[in-house]
């Protein structure tokens, strides 16, 4: 943990130029004391610390010296960072701060123009391990993962539209419908439990869009309007709290579901709707409660399970998918 600490407090005194004692200790979380016998250790070691007395004093490196990470480019710096944001949401509190000691020397090392556009672009992007809805507190089942995270391409594109600040129009596949050609204003991108989601502002509001459901990306030369004081994170978490809200109450749908296609439910369905165990049936089936806000969409979002999952209630969701079955039939049965 010393040797951590020494790296650190030469990246500090490289990004600040100049920092006492005090505030050294302060942003490494330590002792005054201990950060005194760090720098004599660093002066004995033959590093180029030394004191500058008088009012508005410190310790500072002399002629220049540096740890120079400049082979590093924007993007390979932004993904490590995002990098280690990810780990933190997935690992827990527990690595907290040996990653935030990751971050900052990773940040501190980099020469100052590609540090400042780094920073600038960790605002635009936001990792989320939680799930989605009512039990938006707790993490992702282990194993949930979903393949329909969208073309990368699209991520891209969308990613640098959000750092040059310009609209992009895209094709999106809503759920049931055909594409549409959409204007959007980009803030910023999300990863939620790996899969990504586009936050901007559309002629009726602020909105997310699942990139799986992106068909094309257009980045126009017309600059975005972002809403006054706009932070993702707080806007990611108004999203979650009105999806919570509408999730609260809403239609409740009980199923039974083989419990082979259980896994798949809660790695699809369960990214948008937590799926509840409520027990079991006499066949060995598991029964599950799932909330959606209507059933048009609970039918959409359940059709694709219909030969490992009975929907027991309610009826208008029953009456949708039949309804989905008779438009089957009738397109795809022989004379």
């Amino acid at each position: 943990m010393r040797a951590d600490r020494l790296v650190a407090i030469v990246l500090l005194l490289q990004v600040h130029g100049r920092l006492t004692a005090a505030q050294i200790a302060e942003h490494l979380e330590t002792s005054t004391r201990t950060v005194r016998r760090d720098l004599d250790a660093l002066c004995v070691a033959g590093v180029p610390v030394y004191p500058q007395r008088g009012r508005g004093g410190g310790w500072v490196l002399l002629g220049g010296h540096r740890i120079d990470l400049s082979g590093l480019t924007a993007d390979e710096a932004q993904t490590l960072l995002l990098a280690t944001d990810s780990a933190s949401a997935t690992l827990g509190p527990g690595f907290g701060e040996g990653l935030a000691a990751a971050r900052r020397k990773l940040i501190a090392a980099l020469p100052e123009p590609l540090r400042d556009s780094v920073e600038a672009a960790r605002g635009s992007v936001l990792v989320d391990r939680t799930r989605w809805g009512p039990g938006a507190s707790d993490p992702a089942p282990a194993g949930a993962a979903d393949e329909r995270t969208g073309d990368p391409s699209h991520l891209n594109a969308l990613r640098r539209a959000v750092l040059s600040g310009h609209q992009v129009v895209v094709g999106y596949e809503p759920p049931g419908r055909p594409v549409e050609q959409r204007r959007l204003h980009p803030h910023g991108l999300v990863c939620k439990q790996g899969v990504w989601y586009l936050v901007a502002t559309a002629p009726a509001g602020l909105r997310t869009y699942r990139l799986s459901r992106v068909r094309s990306v257009e980045v126009t030369d017309q600059p975005v309007s972002e809403p006054p004081g706009f932070d993702l994170g707080q806007a990611w978490s108004g999203i979650q709290q009105r999806l919570s809200a509408r999730a609260a109450a809403a239609l409740v749908v009980e199923s039974a579901i083989d419990p082979s296609a259980l896994r798949r439910l809660r790695a699809t369905v369960g990214r948008w709707w937590p799926v509840e165990e409520v027990g079991a049936d006499r066949g060995g089936r598991v029964r599950v409660v799932i909330r959606f806000p209507d059933a048009r969409l609970a039918a959409i979002e359940l059709v694709p399970f219909t030969s490992y999952l009975e929907v027991i209630s309610p009826d208008p969701v029953r009456d949708e998918l039949a309804a989905m079955g008779r438009t089957l039939v009738e397109s795809y049965a022989r004379p």
